[in-house]
């Protein structure tokens, strides 16, 4: 069997993380972000948060499981570090389920801010109540083989890995809300930032030409799009 644990060696400027952290103030931030990308690195629009109110942004740590043999993913704690966001490529499987509520428990106490996962998870009851934040492919009540044969492998984490139609670096930044899920290239994140702070500075002042009963015309005329 296969198992690659790697720590991360990326990391994202400070900064420019607390300024993707400020964006979740605003709203439809993935919208946002993916206009800040001209519409690039949006997950597929079947991957659904547990709640409405799931909101998080942080570095990405990758998990990548093998189609057909998937194991828990509990070697990820290993690595985790306070602010991450577990990002899994389960092959997009929805009949078995790589994540539950104990696992929350556990990211919660060592401050991860949030898992994506490209295929299912289960004990939505306990994550719900302990508010950790998720977003996933399907929800099944069959657990993987892990509880039953003890092997903790094959898997590999810290590596790139495909998540929903997207490739993920181990460090890009990942953020997610009730609409959808962002990966933002750690290499472009400060540009990107910069574009989104313009953006959602210009749609607020939008909202408020609106309230003052500005026509779509001269929307048009002032900002160029709505």
């Amino acid at each position: 069997m296969r198992k690659i644990i790697n720590p991360r060696d990326r990391f994202p400027d400070p900064d420019v993380l607390q300024g993707f952290r400020d964006l979740l103030k605003v709203y439809s931030p993935s919208c946002v972000v993916a206009d800040s990308q001209q519409r690039a690195g949006v997950m597929r629009s079947f991957m659904r948060p547990l709640t409405t109110d799931v909101r998080f942004v942080g570095p990405a740590l990758t998990v990548r499981l093998e189609p057909g043999n998937q194991v828990d993913c509990l070697d990820a704690l290993s690595v985790a570090q306070a602010g991450d966001v577990i990002v899994v490529d389960a092959a997009g499987e929805t009949e078995t389920s790589i994540w539950g509520g104990l696992m929350s428990g556990l990211c919660q106490m060592k401050g991860v801010v949030g898992a994506v996962i490209d295929g299912a998870m289960r004990d939505t009851d306990e994550t719900r109540d302990l508010g950790f934040h998720i977003v996933a492919k399907a929800i099944v009540p069959r657990s993987t083989h892990t509880p039953y044969s003890g092997r903790m492998d094959p898997i590999e984490i810290n590596v790139p890995i495909q998540c929903a139609g997207i490739l993920v670096n181990p460090g890009d930044l990942v953020l997610a809300d009730e609409i959808g899920v962002v990966v933002v290239p750690l290499d472009q994140a400060a540009a990107v930032l910069k574009a989104a702070q313009t953006q959602a500075e210009k749609e607020e002042l939008t909202r408020a030409k609106i309230r003052q009963g500005k026509t779509v015309e001269e929307l048009l005329a002032e900002f160029g799009r709505l």
